[in-house]
């Protein structure tokens, strides 16, 4: 009984790494997203400076989806919104999102015409990313 425990409490030891969340990382790959977005407070401070073709993520984890006030959604992602009204962002969500946006969007709509204006796939790093921007979410529910 004793060899099983040891092997299973080194396959966690092994494992837990893998699933580390590293913001410090997340704030390096983040730097891939600034030409589109932006993190910039609820006083106009600028956290990152960015582009504004997408959306301010300034407190993105835990905010309802397409709800960014005066920024010009997609029909996807309001397609999406309309379809799950109380869906907010989770890191889960976020790296399924930046993973592949379209598939994301299907998942949530069950449409497979449904397309996203973010054309844009990280293809590493994406629970760093969302864990940085969880941590510039002072809102967010804790995960």
């Amino acid at each position: 009984m004793k060899p099983i425990i040891i092997s299973i409490a080194a396959a966690f030891a092994v494992a837990t790494p893998a699933f580390a969340q590293d913001v410090a990382n997340g704030e390096k790959e983040f730097r891939k997203c600034k030409a589109c977005h932006m993190i910039q407070d609820a006083e106009g401070t600028d956290i990152v400076k960015g582009g504004g073709v997408g959306p301010n993520l300034w407190n993105v984890v835990g905010r309802k989806i397409a709800s960014q006030e005066g920024y010009s959604y997609g029909a996807g992602i309001l397609e999406a919104a309309e379809m799950n009204p109380d869906l907010v962002w989770t890191q889960e969500d976020l790296v399924a999102y930046i993973t592949n946006p379209n598939d994301w969007l299907e998942a949530k709509t069950g449409d497979a015409a449904a397309k996203t204006k973010m054309t844009f796939k990280l293809n590493k790093g994406q629970e760093d990313v969302a864990a940085y921007l969880a941590s510039v979410s002072p809102d967010a529910p804790a995960e």
